[in-house]
């Protein structure tokens, strides 16, 4: 459980790439934030801003993260290149981070908002987290969860299966835990334990 009243005050920029059926999720803990001393800056992919998805419309989810964090939402990477020379963000947290970006991200390709968010934050030494969601986390992306994990300055929200029947390669972050995981990459620690038990 975070301890609020010692909670250092930051800066976060929270970026949001596709697997769009954990976004109810992730607008519960973009609520449960609201009680943190944080300033929260979205950013998102330019796919999780424009489809409409059985879940949502993209009007609708991308209305309610800026009412929850109380910022208009960076969806450009003319907008996020500026994260790197301002150095403005104590933290960036992708989330989710999908396959598809977690590979990109892991081979230096920028040819996202989120992605060129991560690239300028990096270069100012500063934490990255990533609380993934995605079907192949057991399959081929799991080379590249394994070099993201000994990369300088990257963190993981803990994980693990989340249908191991159904889907026996896919994973999901803890998202509850994403708090504890920020607190700790900005204290230069990977929370503990990664692997947690099936959801």
């Amino acid at each position: 459980m975070t301890d609020t009243a010692s909670t250092p005050k930051i800066t976060l920029g929270f970026a949001i790439s596709g697997s769009f059926c954990t976004y109810q999720k992730i607008l519960t803990i973009l609520d449960s934030l609201r009680e943190m001393p944080w300033d929260i800056i979205p950013i998102f992919s330019e796919k999780s801003a424009t489809l409409d998805t059985r879940f949502q419309t993209a009007t609708s989810f991308v209305n309610q993260v800026e009412k929850l964090t109380g910022h208009k939402g960076i969806f450009t990477i003319q907008e996020a290149e500026p994260i790197g020379p301002k150095g403005y963000l104590d933290a960036l947290i992708i989330a989710p981070c999908t396959g598809n970006t977690l590979a990109k991200l892991c081979t230096g390709i920028t040819d996202s908002t989120v992605l060129m968010a991560a690239k300028a934050h990096l270069r100012n030494e500063k934490p990255l987290i990533i609380s993934i969601s995605t079907n192949d986390a057991l399959g081929i992306n799991f080379q590249n969860i394994g070099k993201l994990f000994t990369s300088k300055n990257i963190f993981f929200v803990p994980f693990g299966q989340d249908n191991y029947r159904k889907k026996s390669h896919s994973m999901i972050a803890h998202t509850e835990l994403i708090p504890d995981t920020i607190l700790e990459a900005l204290n230069g620690h990977q929370i503990q334990p990664v692997i947690r038990s099936p959801f």
